[in-house]
């Protein structure tokens, strides 16, 4: 994704959102925010180094990084000279998209602000920035003799130092160490000790693995069935106290989901997470899930799946994939995603909002169009739901043929 500018100054990335004034922001509703920074929730800045050494870091940390996780790089045009809009932005044009043979290409004519940034660095799970340039949430800071000078002006920015590099033979310049008060603390190797650096990365990766929360949808309505599914007792209780209790060993924490006026009836033993996203049905009690806690994964299992198990959940956590925006199981009858026994990282939140601001609330229609995981369940009978009283009547016929064996 590229974005023209006719001066090398303009390309810098706005490093701090415009805020209203003091006072001016009580008067809108309170939200969860996510953990992002100009760019993404895992960003760290480059700085300090020659960009030439900043790019060959990126690319070989990229490279190792890329097969488990969606990298991304920022970084700024190296070039003092006039650069002409690209394609037809130089006719005026604000977006040029171009889908080439081996990638898909867009160039914007207008400057990006933090907003849009992470908006479209949405999809990646570790972003690098080229900190000469760009600011992030976290820095790794390169100690290069040449270029003291140069860090010293960008000493600010340095902010969440998470690792030192040392090139060649330079020392920790005594203006970091007054900086950055834990410099002791933090790992120190030299540029060209490749595999260390590596490591650094996939360690802070796996650390910020997204938690995972479990939410039971039982706020549904239940108009083919006549009453609500999620009192019915097929396990000796109500079937939502049911499905939340084989989701605690997996979850954090648990949820049954609700509307509003149900949460009484809920008893207090369990936490319940009324819809604020209201009219959209399960749509909108994932969306109010993430609202809450917009940095959790959530596994969501819905109320009318009285054959669900330990087992289908235990395979669906231990195949995780917190790259893909949803992890979730093929269903056996048409082959399309199951929405309601999925697990949505905390990234499909705004693939979930931009469907719904283009008109969609179909959960299983953001599944087949976006980079999901994909698996067979081990018992496909677990995903069977039960959504009028003829089926129930069969399932019912089922469950006492599984007792009678046992």
């Amino acid at each position: 994704m590229k974005r023209s500018s006719s001066k090398k100054q303009e390309v810098n990335v706005i490093s701090k959102e415009h805020n209203l004034p003091a006072g001016k922001e009580g008067r809108h509703a309170k939200m969860s925010r996510p953990s992002y920074g100009n760019f993404g929730r895992n960003e760290w800045a480059i700085v300090g180094g020659p960009c030439t050494l900043i790019k060959i870091l990126a690319d070989q940390i990229i490279n190792a990084l890329s097969p488990q996780y969606k990298c991304a790089y920022a970084d700024a045009a190296h070039t003092d000279e006039v650069v002409l809009p690209p394609g037809r932005l130089a006719g005026g044009a604000i977006l040029d998209y171009t889908e080439q043979v081996n990638f898909q290409q867009l160039n914007y004519q207008q400057s990006f602000n933090p907003f849009q940034l992470r908006g479209a660095f949405a999809a990646a799970d570790m972003v690098l920035v080229n900190g000469n340039h760009h600011q992030a949430n976290a820095q790794v800071v390169i100690i290069y003799n040449n270029k003291a000078a140069s860090l010293q002006k960008r000493i600010d920015q340095l902010t969440n130092v998470k690792m030192i590099l040392l090139a060649d033979d330079a020392e920790i310049f005594d203006f970091i160490k007054e900086a950055v008060p834990d410099w002791q603390q933090l790992p120190v190797y030299r540029t060209d000790e490749t595999e260390k650096i590596i490591a650094f990365f996939k360690a802070e990766m796996l650390q910020a693995r997204p938690e995972l929360n479990g939410l039971v949808l039982a706020g549904g309505k239940s108009e083919r069935m006549g009453f609500d599914k999620g009192v019915v007792n097929w396990h000796g209780k109500e079937q939502r106290y049911h499905a939340a209790d084989i989701l605690k060993p997996i979850c954090k924490e648990v949820f049954i989901s609700c509307r509003p006026e149900q949460r009484q009836e809920i008893i207090t033993e369990y936490d319940t997470l009324p819809d604020t996203f209201t009219g959209l049905g399960p749509y909108g009690a994932v969306l109010s899930a993430f609202r809450e806690k917009p940095d959790s994964a959530w596994l969501v299992v819905a109320c009318d799946l009285p054959l669900m198990d330990s087992e289908t959940l235990q395979h669906l956590t231990a195949n995780r994939n917190a790259s893909s925006i949803a992890t979730t199981y093929k269903n056996v009858f048409d082959g399309f995603p199951e929405p309601l026994i999925t697990i949505w990282e905390p990234k499909s939140y705004p693939v979930l909002l931009s469907f719904l601001s283009q008109g969609y609330s179909c959960p299983r229609k953001v599944l087949i169009n976006s980079d999901i995981t994909l698996l067979n369940a081990p018992n496909p009978d677990t995903l069977t739901n039960v959504n009028t009283p003829e089926e129930l009547e069969h399932i019912k016929g089922v469950l006492h043929q599984k007792l009678a064996a046992t």
